[in-house]
């Protein structure tokens, strides 16, 4: 579906001028090229095409616009024509010319004349024919519907058996003109980096838009009428250029395949504490396990939240794909021991993968919930709090500061759950339905398969398969059929597992059942994250059904397969397996229904087979290919003949390809219509030759190869190129690789306008922003293209439910981006434009992740290089890829394309070096589609060509031919001219390189000079190609030359030429009728990224450019300076105009002096010399006379002058190389470097009018005293004069605003002031600490709020853009203030001032760009690189460092920096730098503690103590080892001399002590002192907050601040500093205010000018010229490293370093930052009462309910220290009496809030082992038994810091005191010293609810250890001060000692009311008895009257 627009003239100009024109429908424009010194009328005759997706609707406008250009001003509007395609619509073809109207709507004579074609979707209009443009359409045959069918070719080749291979040669001229002509197609490959040539003033205006920004400028003015710069987007420009040729698509230059090598991975799990754990009074030890290893903590003993804080490492060494299966399970259990397993509790899992993927690969102080995986209708039976990490070589992880760990209790809000997992996580069904299986390999080999049949008598299928699936670190399988090549389950395998899972993938694997092994045939990754969606409009996983198909190794039956890793799923399948039916579906458990079956087992079961065509209706495809060329072929087989199969699935597969009638068969069962359709196409093969033969020509006929030079071979494909075609049967889902390739193209596009905008920053072309613009414009575009494309189909059959939702997901995504990249594309300006990057990365990220399909269709094609019927190379080619459809953004990026392939050798022999030679590149057209629409597959070949059909076929038109025999050939000659590269790869022992390059162009080679031991050669080389020839029309030639191969090795003496990159290459082409200038020619020199396997090897700087030898021959090809035609005559030169233009700099050097040189060849270096060499010129240090007595250089500065390109960018590097020079005139190479680029180090002369504002005006700046201080909000770029005073203070009610915001634990400090003498370093320390935290929430609190003000904006960006342009700046200057408060102002929680430091959570040199302000260090390399990436790191080839600094600056210099004062001409740019004679230093290091160390014991601990080296000192502090720990705080520090510069380098590491043997290495971290010492951040002594003489913040610098401050001034040359009255201080232009008083040591306030120096050292970086910002007083944090594990953190050391120069005055004692002694206190509890105790013991005798109570208490960690009261036997009421004291003396850490206990491990530990446990009182009332096992009834936890107050009654006292901690007041034992209330005990009842289980009256004392010694106690009620005893009610004594009173209490105290009314009843009862009993007496005596 396209509208095609031919622009054919434009007649009756006025005048004579450059015109252009611009034709525009559906907002997509498009330019013609200019056409210079047109009078009347001009020409234009180009075609534009605009590929529609909805059909046109008749209203539609067509504009076209044409423009007298101008190269200065905008172009001028001549007229414009709109016309409505209303009869374009409904004709399809349409001729008009009419006239022009102006801006005022009246016509001018000016008219144009256009052609109009409009192909609908029906395809209803047919194809353009040679002769004339318009042509009415072919009548259509009805039989297919809309499609096309076969026997309608185009009219002019039907008979012909030899036709001209073009259906549509007029259209392509036509469209040629708007391509771009030939230059740089693979801008987005990195390939060539387009600069545009020069402006020129004779430039021939011949291609439409070159991205030349001068053009752009008028381009976007005349495009925007004058609209501001900012927003005019170059996409209508660039929509041109882009377009990347018709007929070649881009080779990919990545060779090696790197997903099946292993690597190295370590996985660090600290278990920290569990909580909540169900179950009663248990002893939990936690077991982690990561794939197959586990590990086990220590047991806690009688508790349910234990503390463990141990951490364990894994190590391992695997590809990453298995190493992201593996399965991390946490695990508690329950009284494990040596005899038992103990039983689980519950466990949690999730994979590897989901941990990297985290930010910073790791999940810090996260609580995982723990389910019993055995009972899935249980709750949750736990948590457990951990840190999980996983590093690859190369992570580095960073870990948040350990501090008080507060916040983390709050388990909901960190959950170990990656975001957006709900916390609630459900328990779900995972159904994976196994159908059937097709295209099984045979797998027994051979040779058994005879013994078998030899033995059995038949040939069977000789293969059982089964279906294996693993999820979640569970395995199940299907039941093995037997023999059978298609076998048949249905049967579904059944998981239960939470939902969402955190295991992200699922392996399905068909495996071969063997009575020995079973083996895996195919392996496929089922990503659940690809087939569900988590959206509030998502859906749950499900698949299919649909078929998969499995890659692996190739299907020869050998009796060994070396590639059966490729089966199991590792690295790339070089061939088709087998194909599996497969479905699978969630369900949901509703875990409350009694029905469920609790256990997760995994089940399988049968299930109901699927109907055949559920996965689609069978099509006949069609896949036909040409091998154009195949070079390159590597040597060693090039003797053997060699042919090619392409295979697709197993058809054209050789050995055992499919067979057709099975297949024809299966589409007899189909429908009906398709055999009609059969019949209608009588052209098919089937009816020519019924035995099937010609259902495929899979492979090329064998060839010898011949020599091309003495590495390649090629094979003779000249004129004739052979083909292949394959018919196969898939069942039709084309439509997922349809909506997967439109997406991949939008996608393609994105990437490569996204690598332009990267490379114009990088070469800091102007404008980048617009490119984004335009680039976002593409998106929005392609993206509701894409909507509307996808739209129509939304109803087809035969879609799975996964096709129907990730439609809609993607279509609801894509409208989304499309939304989001229109109002991006509106808030792109120049400064935003960085952030925005991002942002559509990450959109490229997101299309290509909804781009991959899921559920496969076609398999993918394989293409084998065949040598003597063995299979050597080969390339994988996607199907979607060469798929074919009639709407032109759903083909498939290759189809019908020429395409590069280079084939690489399969498996594991491809990695390392073997995989990085090229085995053949081939030049290969494919195409891919249905049977019946294959009338086109010939139309992207390159014309001029005959086909040569099979002899059976003759008068068969529609043979696919199996030859191509081109007819046109073109001869040229190829010009490279090769400049230079850079950066390459050292490939010798020297650390050099011999380098020379290979250029390969089609069947010729040629080599370079072979430049001698360098990295970065200058050949200067033209390279001429003669005779190269061509075949194929020669306008194509223009537009689609072949690609060039450039690939550089490196000479050896013997042995052959090293491998060291390729790259590839465009020429730009000439035609021998265009002439050879401007623009196009001569070419520029262009950079070519240079490929090593995946890695980057360096740059080649070169030109190509290819020139048709016209019929005049050579003579008419530009000169070449030199004789050509001899066969090796001297070396040409690169030509005049292509080299670069030269102008004079010079280089100055500074030699300092050389740092750590090894040794070489065994022998020390002694007398070192440097030499320096950029672009040929150079200069020689001074001789090093005694390396060992003093390694710096005696001449400091030296110079020369080189011609250099006055293009920055096309600089050649400067080589430093050492050399050691030895006796008799001998030198050996020590090692050398190269400074790839000079930029860095260009002296730019300052600008005179930036400095103006320096000089003139005060700035006043104001520091107030006591406050800390913030940066200036205002910055200070003032005008010249202006007086500006900047305040620095914290506004009095922001100060009552952090009062209020801090609760908790800032109330108490604010409660009383700590006392000074309380106050220590670690009180400075662990503020600061927290400062840090609070400082890094801002900073993410504030990111998180740009990025939601970012999404409003881009949510509310519909409702007009004029908001957002505000709302854009709102947070953007939010983000500004946030980030100018200086990590120096921290928010101050209270009043109380502790004075801080800066703590880095990184080391001291990132902050300060690792001290190179003047003096730079360059590492010495020498020795190879290592092949294999894993085995040699960067740093084993570092020999040395030689420091110094280098100036690059164009000569002469400007007078006024000559003539400056003070100016020294020896030292030339290098003025004022200090002398470099050795110095005595005394360095302090200071050790504060070690984090995260790697445990070196086998117990997962160590015992760690520190060593120091420098020069010669070495200290190991190894006596003060600290036991068992991987936290240890050293708190210590060493005083060491030194002499610079032979002692610079500082080496800390951390080892392990151990018993017996050697002690280990765990880490270390080497610092550059010199580098420190000399930088002008001052990094030799920090410089604190403030200035006090004394205390804990003692001034540490031998020098006061005005002494440093003076110092400062004078080095500088600037003016000042002048105290002036009433707290002023001038420096330069700017005023500083302050504070003048301080305190002494007796309080006494004295007038000082320090603060005043201090807060101008502090704001020195404001200082104009010579400012930066200077070390504040600090603690770095520095990664520990171990050479053996190179790249892996072991740890991290906190440390600083103080360094003085032995000539000043001595410093002060070092500050003392020992560890802080853990206070002794002791803890008394009273018992006094309990109440409402349940009831647990039915009584023996009256059944009554009692319990015999006693209460347990101890604090965490001492449990064996437990403490019980006595029994209070039979309480009745739950009530009890006790007055019992407990008494628990520990040692506690008041700062870091931990008890200190130091115990033995076990019985075998040889010390003990000191532990920090958070301060915990644990409560516990039992019911005791006289011969069971006492009763648990319930406890409480009392944090010791913060626990709720007790309530004042037992009434008072409930359950919510536990439960909602929150909201009562939380008091600190620690701040009380006394607390006495009633609290609760609960339990977990059988429903794990928590239930109140009774209340205990306590009273809590606590006194330090002195106040306990002067008022001693006694425990239970024992002396001194002893409690009464209580009063208990006597029934506690036993029955039997006093019958009548426990009588008394047992009955009459409960049945007392029951006794009077029994009592009252007998009485009655007695009356009523005694009145029957008298009654018959009394009546005989009434009756008788007696």
């Amino acid at each position: 579906m396209a509208l095609l627009v031919r622009l054919k003239a434009v007649t009756g100009l006025r005048g004579k001028g450059d015109r252009l024109a611009k034709a525009a429908f559906r907002g997509l424009s498009f330019y013609t090229r200019v056409l210079e010194n047109c009078e009347d009328e001009a020409r234009f005759d180009e075609t534009f095409r605009w590929p529609v997706a909805s059909n046109i609707d008749g209203n539609e406008m067509l504009e076209i616009q044409v423009f007298s250009y101008s190269k200065v001003f905008t172009n001028r509007l001549i007229g414009t024509f709109r016309m409505v395609l209303q009869k374009v619509v409904e004709e399809g073809q349409l001729e008009v010319t009419d006239t022009l109207i102006d801006d005022n709507n009246s016509a001018i004579q000016t008219s144009v004349s256009i052609e109009i074609r409009y192909q609908a979707m029906d395809g209803t209009v047919g194809t353009w024919n040679d002769g004339e443009f318009l042509e009415t359409p072919n009548s259509r045959l009805e039989g297919e519907g809309p499609l096309e069918t076969e026997s309608l070719l185009p009219g002019h080749r039907q008979g012909s058996a030899v036709s001209s291979g073009k259906s549509n040669p007029s259209l392509k001229p036509a469209e040629r003109n708007f391509r771009r002509a030939g230059k740089g197609v693979f801008s987005a490959m990195k390939l060539g980096k387009i600069r545009p040539p020069k402006e020129d003033p004779h430039r021939k205006q011949d291609e439409p838009a070159i991205l030349e920004t001068e053009d752009l400028d008028q381009k976007a003015m005349r495009l925007g009428g004058g609209l501001d710069p900012d927003t005019i987007s170059l996409a209508s420009v660039t929509a041109v250029t882009t377009n990347v040729s018709n007929k070649r698509s881009k080779p990919d230059i990545k060779m090696e395949p790197s997903a099946g090598r292993p690597m190295d991975y370590q996985v660090s799990i600290t278990v920290i504490e569990a909580r909540q754990l169900v179950g009663l009074n248990m002893d939990p030890v936690v077991c982690v396990e990561v794939g197959e290893e586990k590990k086990y903590t220590s047991m806690k003993e009688s508790t349910n939240c234990p503390y463990y804080n141990e951490y364990f490492v894994f190590d391992f060494h695997v590809p990453p794909d298995v190493m992201f299966d593996k399965i991390i399970k946490l695990s508690v259990i329950h009284s494990k021991n040596l005899l038992r397993s103990g039983t689980l509790v519950g466990s949690f899992k999730m994979d590897v993968g989901t941990v990297y993927m985290q930010p910073e690969h790791q999940f810090y102080h996260k609580w995982a919930i723990l389910s019993d995986p055995e009972d899935i209708t249980a709750g949750l039976k736990g948590y457990l709090k951990c840190d999980i990490a996983v590093v690859g070589k190369g992570d580095n992880i960073k870990t948040p500061h350990k501090a008080n760990e507060t916040d983390e209790d709050d388990i909901e809000g960190n959950l170990l759950l990656p975001d957006g997992v709900p916390p609630e996580r459900q328990w779900a069904r995972f159904y994976i339905k196994i159908y059937r299986a097709e295209g099984l390999p045979r797998m027994n080999t051979s040779l058994m398969a005879n013994v078998k049949k030899a033995l059995i008598g038949e040939n069977k299928d000789l293969v059982d398969p089964y279906v294996q699936v693993l999820f979640a670190g569970q395995k199940g399988k299907t039941s093995v059929q037997k023999s059978s090549y298609e076998p048949l389950w249905n049967e579904q395998v059944i998981f239960t597992e939470m939902f969402p899972p955190l295991c992200k993938r699922l392996k399905v694997q068909i495996r071969d059942s063997d009575k020995v092994n079973d083996m895996a045939i195919g392996t496929h990754f089922i990503d659940l994250r690809k087939i569900s969606n988590e959206g509030d409009k998502g859906f749950l996983p499900t698949f299919g059904p649909a078929w998969v198909n499995m890659y692996g190794s190739t299907r020869n039956y050998t009796l060994m397969d070396e590639h059966q890793d490729l089966n199991e799923g590792l690295g790339e399948g070089v061939s088709f397996r087998a194909r599996l039916l497969l479905s699978l579906a969630v369900e949901i458990l509703d875990t409350s229904n009694p029905e469920i079956t609790s256990s997760t087992e995994v089940q399988v079961e049968q299930t109901t087979p699927v109907a055949d065509n559920c996965t689609g209706k069978m099509e006949e495809f069609f896949l036909f290919g040409a091998f154009l060329e195949a070079t390159m072929i590597d040597r060693k087989i090039g003797d053997k003949p060699i042919n090619f199969e392409v295979t697709i699935g197993n058809y054209g597969n050789q050995i055992d390809g499919m067979a057709k009638p099975s297949l024809k068969k299966k589409k007899e069962g189909g429908d009906g219509e398709q055999e009609d359709s059969e019949l209608l196409q009588h052209s098919s093969e089937d009816d020519a030759d019924d035995d099937g033969e010609l259902v495929f020509v899979s492979s090329t006929q064998p060839m010898k190869p011949l020599i091309t030079d003495r590495n390649y071979f090629h094979l003779p494909y000249f004129e004739k190129k052979p083909c292949i075609y394959i018919k196969s049967w898939w069942q039709d889902q084309r439509r997922r690789l349809y909506n997967a390739n439109i997406m991949d193209k939008i996608a393609d596009k994105l990437e490569e306008g996204l690598n332009d905008v990267q490379e114009m920053i990088k070469t800091e072309k102007p404008h980048p922003e617009r490119r984004l613009r335009g680039v976002l414009e593409e998106l929005s575009s392609g993206c509701f293209r894409f909507v509307t494309l996808t739209n129509k189909d939304q109803s087809l059959s035969a879609r799975t439910r996964l096709d129907r939702e990730r439609l809609k997901s993607c279509m609801r995504e894509l409208e989304n981006m499309g939304q989001q990249a229109k109002i991006l594309r509106s808030q792109v300006k120049k400064n935003t434009m960085r952030d925005k990057l991002k942002l559509v990365q990450n959109f490229l990220q997101k299309l290509r992740f909804l781009a991959d399909e899921p559920q496969h269709s076609i398999p993918d094609i394989f293409i084998w290089m065949m040598s003597n019927g063995k299979r050597i190379a080969y390339a994988r080619i996607p199907s979607k890829d060469i798929l074919y459809s009639i709407v032109d953004e759903e083909t498939g990026k290759d189809c019908a394309k020429v395409k590069t392939v280079f084939l690489r050798l399969p498996g594991k022999r491809g990695f390392g070096p073997a995989g990085w030679t090229v085995q053949a590149k081939m030049e290969i057209y494919l195409w891919l589609g249905l049977t019946k629409q294959r009338k086109d597959f010939l139309s992207g070949l390159p014309c001029g060509f005959e086909e040569k059909k099979a002899s059976q076929g003759l008068g068969l038109q529609a043979f696919p031919p199996i030859s191509l025999l081109y007819t046109k050939k073109q001869v040229f000659q190829l010009r490279a001219h090769m400049y230079q590269a850079r950066s390459l790869f050292a490939a010798d022992s020297s650390g050099l390189s011999d380098p020379f390059a290979r250029v390969f162009f089609i069947t010729q080679g040629q080599c370079t000079e072979v430049l001698n031991e360098t990295l970065c050669p200058t050949w200067d080389q033209l390279l001429v190609f003669n005779n190269v020839e061509l075949y194929g029309e020669a306008h194509e030639m223009r537009d689609d030359p072949p690609i060039i191969v450039i690939e550089i090795y490196d000479q050896d003496t013997v042995g052959k030429a090293d491998f060291m990159g390729r790259t590839f290459a465009k020429p730009v082409v000439k035609m021998s009728d265009e002439d050879y200038g401007p623009p196009r020619f001569p070419p520029q020199l262009e950079y070519y990224q240079i490929y090593r396997g995946n890695s980057t090897a360096g740059d080649l700087l070169a030109a190509f450019e290819l020139l048709q030898i016209g019929p005049a021959g050579k003579s008419d090809l530009p000169p070449i300076d030199g004789p050509t035609d001899t066969e090796q005559g001297p070396i040409l030169p690169v030509p005049l105009g292509i080299r670069p233009v030269l102008s004079k700099y010079r280089v100055e050097i500074l030699f300092w002096g050389l740092r750590d040189l090894k040794r070489v060849n065994l022998a020390q270096v002694d007398r070192p010399r440097v030499d320096i060499e950029c672009a040929g010129k150079g200069v020689q240090s001074a001789l090093i006379q005694n390396y060992k007595k003093n390694p710096n250089f005696s001449t400091l500065v030296k110079w020369f002058e080189v011609d250099l390109p006055e293009n920055e960018l096309l600089h050649p590097p400067l080589n430093i190389r050492v050399v050691d020079c030895r006796a008799f005139g001998r030198y050996t190479l020590v090692g050398s470097h190269a400074v790839s680029s000079l930029r860095r180090f260009i002296h730019r002369p300052p600008d005179k009018k930036s400095q103006h504002w320096n000089t003139a005006g005060e700035i006043v700046i104001n520091m107030e005293p006591e406050v800390p201080i913030k940066k200036m909000e205002t910055m200070v770029k003032l005008e010249a004069n202006s007086d500006a005073v900047v305040k620095v203070d914290v506004s009095e009610e922001e100060k009552e605003k952090k009062k209020k915001k801090k609760k908790g634990g800032g109330e108490e400090i604010e409660e009383e002031e700590p006392d000074e003498s309380m106050l220590d370093w670690w009180s400075k320390y662990f503020a600061s600490i927290e400062t840090m935290k609070e400082q890094l929430r801002q900073q993410e609190a504030a990111a998180a709020e740009a990025e939601e003000k970012e999404e409003l904006e881009i949510a509310e960006g519909f409702k007009g853009q004029a908001k957002t342009k505000e709302k854009v700046k709102a947070p953007k200057e939010d983000k500004k203030k946030k980030q100018q408060q200086p990590p120096e102002a921290p928010e101050k929680k209270s009043k109380q001032k502790i004075d801080e430091l800066k703590v880095y959570n990184k080391e001291l040199e990132m902050e300060f760009d690792s001290f190179e302000d003047w003096l730079h260090t360059f590492s010495l390399f020498r020795g190879k690189i290592g092949d294999n990436d894993d085995t040699t790191m960067e740093e084993e080839r570092i020999v040395g460092r030689f420091k110094g600094s280098m100036c690059v600056y164009k000569v002469p210099l400007p007078d006024d920096i000559t003539k400056e004062a003070g100016y020294d001409p020896n030292f030339g740019m290098f003025q004022g730098i200090p002398s470099n004679d050795p110095i005595n230093v005394l360095v302090r290091v200071y050790i504060v503690r070690a984090t995260d160390l790697h445990p070196a014991d086998i117990n997962g601990k160590a015992d760690p103590y520190i060593a120091i080296k420098l020069g010669k000192t070495d200290i190991k502090d190894k006596e003060n080892y600290i036991s068992k720990q991987l936290n240890p705080i050293f708190g210590k520090s060493f005083d060491i001399e030194a002499t610079f510069p032979m002692e610079s380098m500082l080496t800390v590491a951390v080892y392990d002590w151990d018993l017996v043997g050697s002690d280990d290495l765990i880490g270390e971290t080497k610092i550059d002192l010199e580098n420190r010492y000399y930088s002008k951040h001052r990094a030799t002594c920090g410089i604190s907050q403030t200035y006090s003489t004394h205390g804990y913040n003692m001034w540490r610098d031998p020098g006061k601040p005005t002494q440093i401050l003076a110092k400062l001034c004078r080095e500088g040359k600037v003016d000042g500093p002048h105290y002036g009255p009433g707290g002023r201080v001038k420096v330069a232009n700017r005023v500083f205010t302050g504070p003048r008083e301080m305190e002494d040591e007796n309080g006494q306030k004295k007038q000082t000018d320090e603060h005043l120096a201090l807060a101008v050292l502090r704001q020195w970086e404001e200082i104009p010229r010579v400012g930066c910002k200077l070390v504040p007083e600090h603690v770095e944090t520095r990664p520990l490293l171990n050479p053996d594990k190179p790249g892996i953190e072991q740890g991290r050391l906190e440390m600083w370093v103080d360094m003085f120069p032995m000539d000043m005055p001595a410093p002060g004692p070092a500050i003392d930052i020992s560890p802080r002694k853990p206070k002794r206190y002791e803890l008394r509890v009273i018992v006094w009462n309990t109440d409402e105790v349940i009831l647990e013991d039915d009584d023996f005798f009256t059944g009554e309910k009692s319990s015999d109570i006693f209460v347990r208490g101890w604090l965490k960690g001492q449990q064996e220290d437990k403490q019980d009261t006595d029994v209070h036997y039979h309480s009745l009421t739950g009530e009890g009496n006790f007055n019992w004291r407990y008494v628990f003396p520990f040692d506690y850490l008041m700062a870091e809030e931990k008890i200190v206990i130091s115990k033995k491990e076990s019985m075998f530990s040889w010390d003990e082992t000191e532990y920090k446990i958070p301060a915990r009182l644990t409560l516990q009332v039992w019911d005791a038994d006289h011969f069971s096992a006492d009763d648990f009834l319930g406890a409480i936890e009392l944090d010791l810091n913060r626990f709720p107050r007790g309530a004042k009654t037992a009434k008072q006292c409930s359950m919510d005191m536990v439960t909602t901690e929150g909201d009562l007041p939380l008091v600190s034992i620690f701040k009380q010293k006394r607390v006495k209330g009633w609290w609760p005990f609960v339990a977990r009842n059988e429903n794990d609810e928590l239930e109140l289980t009774g209340k205990v009256e306590a009273e809590l004392h606590l006194l330090t250890a002195e106040e306990a010694e002067k008022s001693p106690v006694g425990l239970a009620r024992n002396e001194p001060d002893p409690l009464e005893k209580p009063n208990r009610p006597n029934t506690s004594f036993i029955w039997f000692l006093n019958p009548l009173k426990s009588i008394r209490y047992f009955i009459w105290h409960t049945y007392r009311w029951l006794l009077l009314k029994l009592l009252l009843l007998l009485l009655v009862l007695l009356l009523v008895g005694l009145f029957f009993y008298s009654m018959p007496g009394y009546l005989v005596k009434k009756l008788l009257g007696a």
